[in-house]
């Protein structure tokens, strides 16, 4: 899961984006609208947390054009201003949900997910590809019934993976899903998590390496 955090507070942004990446999901950062609207430009993302306020304006207004434009990204609002009009406001200009300030981080962790989920809602909560099965709701993977220990980071490339079964996943795509902005393109970060699923994942091997393009899940 990458998911876009605006906020122009750098300590409450630190706080949050520190949070969701310690639950496993890639986070770019932007402390005004004008970054933003460029990621959004350049970048897919399963989930966005704006700040209501910003220094270039109500929030408000922005997602409303983003809308307009057909940007579906769902949207949660985190905002000191929770009046009833205020809600009302942020629904109607297109957000999906809305958190009040002061807020649980814990809290803000499992509606972003949640977020998440309703955007891939298409797709069954339990993947399967041979013995293989991955829960994306409860955020565990099994092999032939076993549990398997995994890092957040583990899971989101095994989860990338099983939902693209049959096709192979490329590294870039790999990165672009699993990393944020600032992992260097050229580094084996992808390579090395790939390695530690496979060893988890043991005999036979269940992730292929397809030449020239990436890597794939077979049902074994």
């Amino acid at each position: 899961m990458r998911i876009l955090v605006v906020e122009d507070d750098p300590d409450l942004r630190f706080a949050v984006v520190s949070a969701l990446r310690s639950a496993g999901m890639a986070v770019d950062e932007a402390g005004h609208w004008v970054q933003a609207d460029l990621e959004l430009s350049v970048n897919e993302y399963d989930c966005m947390v704006l700040d209501r306020m910003l220094p270039d304006g109500d929030t408000v207004t922005h997602l409303r054009q983003r809308r307009e434009q057909g940007c579906a990204v769902p949207a949660l609002f985190l905002t000191a201003l929770d009046e009833l009009a205020d809600r009302v406001a942020g629904f109607e200009a297109g957000a999906d949900d809305y958190l009040p300030k002061p807020f649980a981080i814990e809290e803000l962790v499992v509606r972003v997910r949640a977020l998440c989920r309703r955007n891939a809602r298409t797709m069954p909560a339990v993947q399967r590809v041979g013995g293989l099965s991955v829960d994306t709701a409860r955020r565990e993977a099994r092999r032939d019934g076993v549990l398997l220990t995994l890092t957040p980071k583990e899971f989101g490339v095994l989860e990338a993976l099983v939902t693209r079964h049959p096709a192979a996943v490329s590294r870039s795509a790999l990165r672009e899903h699993c990393w944020d902005e600032f992992t260097d393109p050229n580094s084996n970060v992808v390579d090395v998590v790939i390695a530690q699923l496979r060893r988890k994942l043991g005999d036979p091997p269940v992730i292929e390496t397809v030449r020239g393009v990436g890597y794939r899940v077979a049902a074994r």
